[in-house]
């Protein structure tokens, strides 16, 4: 199937595609990668006007740290970039862990974390990877620039807060106040599908106890669920057999799938309940003293 007839701009800078999509209202689309919104349009699934492609916008395709160790992400950072990065596995345990398992090479060349985060597809990976670091969503537009915490990014199944004229221009993830760990698991049915479940896990431990605990869930209920109670369960203890079970308890409680030709609700809860216990239960997640030192 053919896409509806639209309208193709490709902006030089990004005052220009902002100025686009003011006077495109509601029926105009930013693309990055374009690795979600070309299917819909083939498929009619999405019909828009305009398409703003901002790929000649420059400066957006970078990853890179503050001196603080903030990490920022550009709204044209591909997924493949994000695999490849030696900043992501010495700093990142979490986002290193999941860029291998977005889909398939094909679309990790292309797709961007930022239009991941976007799209809000419940099944989507990088959202509960940012959700369980904390982190948020840089939008720029004619009002100015406003920072979006993920938490509240996302409204529902393919849908965020941001206004018809604004553009997703990077996503931050904060610095560590301790040492980080953790890892992302994902079931899939082959490789490069879509999360049957998935389970984002981040740490941050000092003095041998938990300081801080991310916890997010892909693919089991109708948008990226936070795990808040079960990370909770973590901050200020160690890491023990008892408190990685209730946290894993809690994280599976918290999920809301339902059944269908991938699984029973009952499995899935499961396979979540496996993934927390396996994700705190590495050597990396309760770091010994003299890595917290060099953290």
């Amino acid at each position: 199937m053919y896409p509806s007839r639209f309208r193709y701009e490709a902006p030089r800078s990004l005052d220009e595609a902002i100025g686009l999509l003011h006077d495109g209202g509601d029926y105009a689309k930013v693309l990055a990668g374009g690795q979600s919104l070309v299917p819909l349009m083939k498929l009619r699934f999405a019909s828009p006007q305009l398409v703003v492609d901002i790929n000649h916008v420059p400066g957006l395709a970078y990853h890179r740290a503050d001196p603080d160790g903030t990490l920022r992400i550009g709204a044209l950072c591909r997924h493949a970039d994000l695999e490849r990065s030696s900043l992501l596995r010495a700093t990142q345990p979490t986002m290193a862990s999941a860029a291998p398992l977005i889909a398939d090479p094909i679309v990790r060349n292309r797709g961007t974390l930022v239009g991941s985060l976007c799209h809000a597809d419940p099944q989507g990976d990088w959202a509960s990877v940012v959700l369980a670091l904390g982190g948020s969503v840089v939008a720029r537009g004619p009002r100015g620039t406003r920072t979006i915490p993920l938490a509240g990014f996302v409204t529902g199944p393919f849908e965020n807060v941001l206004d018809p004229d604004e553009i997703a221009v990077e996503a931050v993830i904060p610095a560590a106040q301790g040492a980080r760990s953790g890892g992302y698991l994902k079931l899939e049915r082959r490789v490069g599908d879509f999360a049957t479940v998935g389970v984002a896990v981040a740490i941050e431990t000092s003095g041998g106890s938990v300081t801080r605990a991310g916890i997010a869930l892909t693919g089991v209920g109708g948008s990226t669920i936070g795990a808040t109670e079960a990370a909770q369960s973590l901050i200020g203890r160690p890491l023990t057999a008892e408190s990685i079970e209730t946290a894993a308890e809690l994280a599976a409680q918290a999920a809301r799938p339902r059944t269908d030709h991938r699984g029973s609700a009952e499995y899935k809860r499961h396979m979540v309940r496996t993934f927390v216990q396996r994700l705190l239960s590495r050597p990396g997640a309760a770091p010994d003293e003299a890595q917290e030192r060099a953290a």
